[in-house]
């Protein structure tokens, strides 16, 4: 992996951001950070090169506007060279009951959570294959692509998720011939801010504690937990890996949902 190009979106906090300084440290790789906080952009691809990066590029990007995402990519291969492989990875989460729920606040999960997905595939894909060469895609999904979650109201946040799931698979075939394999880590309750979107502050240590009596292994992951598995999946470790789930959840997936 010396030497590559990794493309990261919302590589600004989380396990967008664990993930990037992983791939700085571990493979060396060149870094483009995009967020919508360009200020947290810079700052990662800043930690990026104290961590190994040879080069890093901290960029703001909405991944909602195709015209910001195909300048940051036009950017990045100006700067850094053809990505060779992406995590596209940002996401919100804002939830509500349908029957309540504003139809812009559904198109902005939507919106952000799928199309943003599928605008920084589209570009990544276009660049890789004008460089004539292959590349690893990495997207992130969620239990919710699979199961409604016991908290409710995360119809939009489910239904975004399922979709990039979907579309990891319909990617994986097209491009396979291509040399581009795509795939789709899926983390379980982790401690980011994503994860306290749609919880009060002062509610969140009694969460805390209710959600690690609910995961089998008995406790949230640390984003580097998850940054590790994309980083697999990015490698040349997972070359036969294409159109696939890489579910790390603490067994929340695994478990029935009741005691008898």
């Amino acid at each position: 992996m010396e030497d590559r190009v990794i493309v990261v979106t919302g590589g600004g906090s989380g396990i967008g951001k664990a993930t990037a300084l992983l791939c700085a440290e571990k493979l060396g790789a060149r870094l483009a950070i995009l967020d919508i906080n360009e200020i947290a952009a810079r700052d990662v691809a800043d930690e990026a090169l104290s961590s190994g990066a040879p080069r890093a590029l901290g960029v703001r990007c909405n991944v909602t506007r195709e015209n910001e995402v195909e300048e940051a990519f036009e950017l990045c291969k100006a700067e850094l060279g053809a990505p060779d492989g992406l995590f596209a990875n940002a996401g919100i989460d804002i939830g509500g009951l349908e029957h309540e729920l504003p139809y812009e606040t559904w198109n902005q999960v939507l919106s952000t959570n799928l199309s943003g997905v599928f605008l920084a595939c589209k570009h990544a894909l276009r660049a890789m294959l004008g460089a004539g060469k292959g590349g690893s895609i990495v997207c992130t999904s969620s239990p919710a692509a699979s199961v409604a979650l016991a908290a409710g109201g995360t119809g939009a946040y489910s239904a975004s998720k399922g979709g990039v799931s979907a579309l990891v698979r319909c990617l994986a075939i097209d491009y396979a011939r291509h040399g581009v394999r795509v795939n789709a880590v899926v983390p379980g309750a982790t401690e980011t801010p994503l994860m306290w979107a749609n919880v009060s502050e002062d509610e969140r240590e009694r969460m805390r504690e209710q959600i690690n009596g609910e995961v089998p292994l008995g406790r949230l992951a640390d984003p580097t937990e998850i940054g590790q598995a994309v980083v697999w999946l990015l490698s040349d470790a997972s070359a036969y890996v294409t159109g696939s789930d890489l579910v790390c959840d603490g067994g929340i997936l695994a478990k029935g949902s009741i005691s008898v």
